[in-house]
């Protein structure tokens, strides 16, 4: 059987979920959480805390699923992520001057040669477009000719003492890793379609510890980044201004929470005792909207610098699509069209690339804190079938060889 477990360490939450693959598409056999510790803004700062979490998770997905722990893609969501642009440009050697795979291979890792610090690596390199003899915009250019080769790519490197602890913890816990994915491009991957890509679409994921986003334009990936502020921010912010303990000001956020501070009333109150049985008195439920809309909007302005910076603020046809946990504050998109000046929308994880054999996640697929677990498992089905070709052409070229061996 072929598993795959998409493990999201979140700094607040890890989540897992496990789909078989079958008739070319990936089930979803299972989802599980447990609370994370050793976690801070995304980075494992103790992986003896964060292993025996993961270890107990990955324990749920033995019972049912053995061999599944054989093949875990997990996210990057530290904010000591950097992007940049990069060419690579190579001469194509054949004769007939027609372009091979080893010529894409190539120009691909000249790409890579960026300047990059002692502690850094590269996690991803995305490929935006080729170049052929002037000509851009190609998509794949096997088979075409030409006489030079070039490739724009999106280099993304990471803070690599932060990736080999993730790495760490999960070995530890007795998983084998299959692959490491960027969190706001795995979030991309389950909660964006083709169109809202082409036209131009701004990705927000709001987790306890951080936020990440990606760019969209035509279809290719502008930018992508995480900045340290979440939803965690949130609870701390309300925990200072009301002077209640954190629990208190957690549960406060979730059960009266509200984004958008002029859509409250400024007579409701909250009796502060329901959270906290040491406290008296009550609080605006205003005023604790005035809190969290202030710290939101904030990281919407960070979101928004780096849109400046693309060129793209206020002018993404596809708007900002909202996931993570964080999303879910009510008011959230009426703030979003506020401070971003675009069209908003919660993002689900889409369903038509998913098998359904009369298991019912309907409750997962539409929650937007679980986009980035099952957009891993989306993540690491692509991968196996990039492979599924030049395996293929393994296989017919080690038959052929037999015919030729005595």
């Amino acid at each position: 059987m072929n598993y795959i477990v998409g493990l999201d360490i979140g700094t607040s939450m890890i989540k897992a979920a496990v789909a078989e693959v079958r008739n070319n598409r990936p089930v979803l056999r299972a989802v599980f959480k447990e609370p994370s510790v050793g976690l801070r803004r995304g980075a494992v700062i103790e992986i003896g805390e964060v292993s025996p979490a993961i270890g107990r998770l990955l324990g749920e997905v033995k019972k049912n699923h053995k061999s599944a722990i054989k093949t875990i893609y997990v996210n990057i969501g530290s904010p000591q992520v950097k992007a940049q642009n990069s060419r690579g440009i190579v001469a194509v050697s054949r004769a007939d001057s027609e372009i091979y795979r080893d010529d894409i291979e190539k120009v691909i890792r000249a790409s890579q040669a960026v300047n990059l610090a002692p502690n850094r690596m590269i996690i991803h390199n995305v490929t935006r477009e080729y170049i052929v003899d002037g000509v851009s915009d190609i998509n794949d250019p096997l088979g075409l000719s030409g006489n030079r080769l070039e490739v724009n790519c999106l280099v993304i490197d990471a803070f690599a003492p932060h990736v080999k602890s993730v790495m760490k913890a999960v070995e530890v816990a007795g998983g084998r890793i299959g692959g490491l994915v960027l969190n706001p491009l795995i979030a991309g991957r389950a909660a964006l379609s083709k169109t809202q890509k082409e036209l131009g679409v701004v990705l927000i994921d709001i987790g306890a510890g951080t936020t990440g986003f990606s760019v969209f334009e035509e279809n290719k990936l502008v930018g992508t980044g995480i900045i340290p502020f979440g939803a965690g921010n949130i609870t701390n912010d309300l925990a200072v201004g009301l002077k209640i303990p954190v629990a208190a000001a957690e549960n406060l956020k979730l059960h009266y929470g509200y984004a958008l501070a002029k859509e409250v009333s400024s007579r409701e109150t909250v009796g502060l005792e329901k959270f906290s049985p040491a406290e008296h008195g009550a609080v605006s439920r205003r005023f604790v909207a005035e809190i969290i809309e202030s710290r939101l909007a904030e990281i919407f302005e960070f979101v928004n610098n780096e849109l400046r910076a693309y060129g793209k603020s206020g002018k993404l046809a596809g708007g900002a699509v909202l996931v993570g946990g964080g999303a879910k504050m009510p008011g959230m998109t009426e703030l979003v069209k506020q401070e971003l000046k675009l069209a908003s929308q919660i993002g689900l994880t889409l369903r038509e690339e998913w098998g359904n054999e009369g298991n019912d996640f309907g409750d997962v697929f539409e929650d937007p804190e679980f986009v980035n677990a099952l957009g891993l498992v989306l993540w690491a089905y692509d991968h196996q079938r990039r492979q599924q070709p030049v395996a293929a052409s393994l296989s017919k070229f080690t038959e052929l060889l037999r015919h030729f061996l005595p």
